[in-house]
């Protein structure tokens, strides 16, 4: 029965009874009568408790509805208000369903285009830096030793500088265009990838060790570079806002796909408010995916590998529709 009919009813029987009440026998004295009052009272008060009662039950799916869509995440799809209640309640939670069935849809592929001019520009970024700026630098040092061997003995100590200073721009830019685009992922597939990962990673304050599963599904371009990314960014934020001074990097086959695992020694969230920018970063390239992301602190030691407290960051990712077609690249192999 619908609320409207659930109201209307209880008012209705109210309207009956009280008629019956004036045409029965049921008189009220004037000066009124205590025990006239006691009924009046008690009539009245059943009346208002069973209207309570219908407004409750009809209106609990609402508040239900209510909280769902303050708590609504669409970086964390799947969750839906339960449909139950009268009928147009009913009907407003399947459309607020619907509609998030809409937005979630069209989230995904906004973000997955978004992603997609991201990952050209990084491209391109890194080829300019590589080809045009690393180039000029290339000459610039070259130039630098052709004159440090003609010049002044009291010079050769300063131009000695500027080509240890140009030898360490020209090591830098070549690192930023690694991270932009990895080259190493494109060229022996996604173990080496985060091999090299680690190893970039690991510095005197961080040690990154890796435990990466050989025998892995197949697994298309975008899942490996998501897996890539995603390790690059939680390394990341170990080194600049953990404190830690020990992660690992997994992976391994887990069901039907695959699950990557950085882990680390550092204060856990707790001390910072919300999700940053590069956690909802992550979320997003996973949703790319359909993969599951979840990131949680370990404050109390619950790593089990004597780590102490820390954060895991976790993604787990399906396989490709079409393993047997795979080539070695998507196992790690060379390309």
């Amino acid at each position: 029965m619908s609320l409207f009919w659930r109201i209307f009813g209880l008012d209705a029987a109210g309207l009956v009874v009280a008629a019956a009440l004036l045409l029965g026998p049921v008189t009220v004295s004037t000066p009124v009568l205590p025990g006239e009052v006691l009924v009046v009272l008690g009539g009245l008060a059943a009346l208002l408790t069973v209207n309570a009662v219908v407004l409750r039950v009809g209106l609990a799916p609402l508040g239900r509805l209510g909280r769902a869509m303050a708590d609504a995440d669409l970086l964390r799809p799947g969750a839906r208000a339960v449909v139950a209640g009268p009928v147009e309640t009913a009907e407003l939670i399947t459309t607020y369903n619907a509609m998030l069935d809409r937005l979630e849809t069209e989230r995904a592929a906004s973000a997955a285009g978004a992603l997609s001019a991201q990952e050209r520009e990084r491209h391109r970024v890194a080829r300019e830096l590589h080809d045009e700026v690393g180039q000029t630098l290339t000459a610039v040092l070259l130039q630098l030793k052709r004159v440090a061997d003609r010049a002044p003995e009291v010079l050769r100590e300063e131009l000695g500088q500027a080509q240890e200073a140009t030898r360490a721009g020209l090591d830098e830019i070549r690192r930023i265009a690694r991270r932009l685009r990895p080259g190493v992922l494109d060229e022996l597939g996604l173990l080496s990838a985060l091999r090299s990962l680690a190893a970039e990673f690991t510095t005197h304050g961080l040690t990154v060790r890796h435990e990466l599963r050989t025998g892995l599904p197949a697994l298309t371009e975008e899942t490996e570079l998501v897996l890539y990314r995603v390790a690059q960014e939680a390394l990341t934020n170990t080194a600049r806002h953990s404190g830690a001074d020990r992660a690992e990097l997994r992976l391994r086959p887990a069901g039907d796909g695959v699950e990557l695992l950085v882990r680390d020694n550092g204060a856990g969230l707790g001390a910072r408010a919300g999700e940053g920018a590069g956690i909802r970063g992550m979320r997003e390239r996973a949703l790319l995916i359909g993969a599951v992301l979840t990131v949680s602190s370990r404050a109390d030691g619950g790593g089990g590998d004597g780590t102490g407290g820390g954060t895991d960051v976790r993604l787990l990712a399906k396989a490709a529709a079409a393993p047997a077609t795979a080539s070695p690249a998507a196992h790690g192999g060379p390309r």
